[in-house]
Parts: C-alpha cells; sequence; structure tokens
C-alpha cells in the first residue's frame, strides 16, 4: 500500500501515512507574521521504516503544500536543510529575514518542540 501524506495543520505535523499506521512525520509551525512560512522543526521516520524514501518524501510534501500556499518554507530540521541543499529546484531559499523570524519563534518556544 502506497505512503500517504497528511497535513495536521492544528497539530503542526505532516504526516507519512501506511496502512493506517504513522511511519513517520514532519514537525513544524507555520510563521506567525507574513509571509506565514511553514517552519519544518524536526523530521522522524518510525523505527524499521527507515531507508524507504519517506523522509525524502515528507520533505518535498511540504515543500509542495507551501507552494500551494504561496508562502515560503525554513528548513530548520538538518534533514529538510539537507534535503533542501540537494534540491534547490524544488526548495527554494526563503529570505533572510524570514529564516531569522523563523528561528526567533522557535527561540520563543523551544519546549513546544
Amino acid at each position: 500500500m502506497p505512503i500517504e501524506f497528511q497535513d495536521d495543520r492544528e497539530a503542526g505535523r505532516l504526516l507519512a501515512v501506511e496502512d493506517g499506521a504513522v511511519v513517520g512525520h514532519i514537525a513544524y509551525f507555520v510563521l506567525a507574521d507574513a509571509p506565514h512560512a511553514l517552519v519544518a522543526v524536526h523530521t522522524v521516520v518510525e523505527q524499521g521504516h527507515e531507508g524507504r524514501g519517506i523522509a525524502g518524501g515528507l520533505v518535498k510534501t511540504f515543500y509542495g503544500i507551501a507552494a500551494a500556499e504561496g508562502v515560503p518554507v525554513v528548513p530548520l530540521c538538518p534533514y529538510a536543510a539537507s534535503w533542501a541543499a540537494k534540491h534547490p529546484d524544488e526548495a527554494p531559499e526563503p529570505a533572510a529575514e524570514v529564516a531569522l523570524a523563523a528561528k526567533a519563534q522557535l527561540a520563543a518556544a523551544p519546549d513546544r518542540w
């Protein structure tokens, strides 16, 4: 059964679901100030599901959601940042001020992530 990606915006999670079970997710938040960027904080693939391209699929889907909404992505998650560096055509770099605002918002509530 193929992996399905589900955006649970309220919980700040993009889920990778296979056979009804969550096999990975991106924890994220929406930047409070315009342009309301999507900020990836952590990418997690559940044990036993590694090496199947789930993390890459999550990040690619995350960038697709942001593009559809017309907002940038700030990849604070090391995996998402690495993926973005390898796929510059799919992952445009956010403006420096947007990245700074995302880091400030994350620093203001570090326990949430």
